[in-house]
């Protein structure tokens, strides 16, 4: 039985808690792990093994082509490859836009969903910095995606002895291109799955958006008289629509590429190349700058 005395008395228990006194990381480095973590989310990696199989899948369609290719040259004694670096890239522009569609709603909508993002902010990391680690993995994990089948491509081309300069200096057309590729696709792809926290629907939003403004662009074009050529270089002033074809008719514009087909896949002369490189410009930043402001009010 307790007396009054006993009530009144007390006992301090040293049970080990401390303060912490290690050192202080920072921003930088919170912003840095934000960023290994989002890349590594971005190729399922530390998470179940069903989520590793898409990314990987594409990683590997991607390659694929690239392999054929190299094997046909090689028995074939072609004297170059049969494809140009930035003419693979907008052959099989769907698997990198199937990648950005899959992937991020990974990077966004999850930490919406799951009402995680007020925890990031908790620690020293800021909003710009959320916002500029989540676009750095994305655009890093895209550039693995489509640097990738260049880079065997080159050495294909080496192993095939075909002229080293010329390869060279195709091989920066195709990297060039693909930085452009993955910084529009970043910037819009990101910035659709930031406004829902549901994977599914950003999934479909992303995927809706590059296939529907491609096929606009194409009736567009069609419908000016694209197939006329008295009336190609006007009418290419349709692919302005499309992220995916901005992307190839600036490049193969400012490098003379892209001559084989029946379309006229080219920016309409220099001022052209001067307006789509200026929109391409204003989607990355506006669609950078609309997540910076999305993130405002999280």
């Amino acid at each position: 039985m307790t007396t009054p005395a006993d009530a009144h008395s007390g006992v301090i228990h040293d049970i080990g808690y401390r303060p912490y006194t290690g050192p202080r990381l920072g921003r930088r480095y919170a912003t840095r792990s934000l960023y290994v973590q989002s890349l590594r989310a971005a190729f399922g990696l530390g998470r179940s093994g069903k989520s590793k199989v898409l990314p990987f899948l594409l990683l590997g369609g991607m390659a694929a082509p690239a392999l054929a290719m190299l094997a046909i040259a090689l028995f074939a004694h072609l004297d170059k490859m049969p494809m140009d670096y930035a003419g693979y890239l907008a052959s099989f522009s769907v698997l990198p836009q199937i990648f950005l569609a899959a992937q991020a709603p990974v990077l966004m909508s999850r930490d919406l969903r799951h009402h995680v993002v007020p925890l990031y902010f908790s620690r020293p990391a800021t909003r710009g910095d959320y916002v500029a680690a989540k676009f750095a993995a994305m655009f890093s994990a895209l550039m693995i995606v489509l640097a990738s089948p260049l880079l065997l491509l080159f050495i294909g081309a080496l192993l095939a002895k075909f002229p080293f300069g010329d390869n060279l200096l195709h091989l920066l057309y195709g990297l060039f291109a693909a930085v452009l590729y993955a910084l529009l696709y970043a910037s819009l792809g990101l910035l659709i799955a930031a406004a829902t926290p549901r994977r599914g629907f950003g999934v479909a939003a992303i995927m809706g958006t590059l296939m529907i403004t491609q096929a606009l662009a194409s009736i567009v074009y069609a419908l000016n008289g694209g197939f006329d050529p008295v009336r190609q270089e006007s009418a290419s002033w349709a692919f302005v629509i499309s992220p995916s074809s901005l992307v190839e008719t600036l490049v193969n514009q400012l490098f003379g590429l892209g001559d084989n087909g029946a379309v006229n896949l080219h920016a309409p002369g220099g001022a052209g190349a001067a307006v789509f490189a200026a929109v391409l410009v204003a989607l990355t930043a506006g669609g950078y700058a609309l997540m910076l402001r999305r993130y405002r009010n999280v």
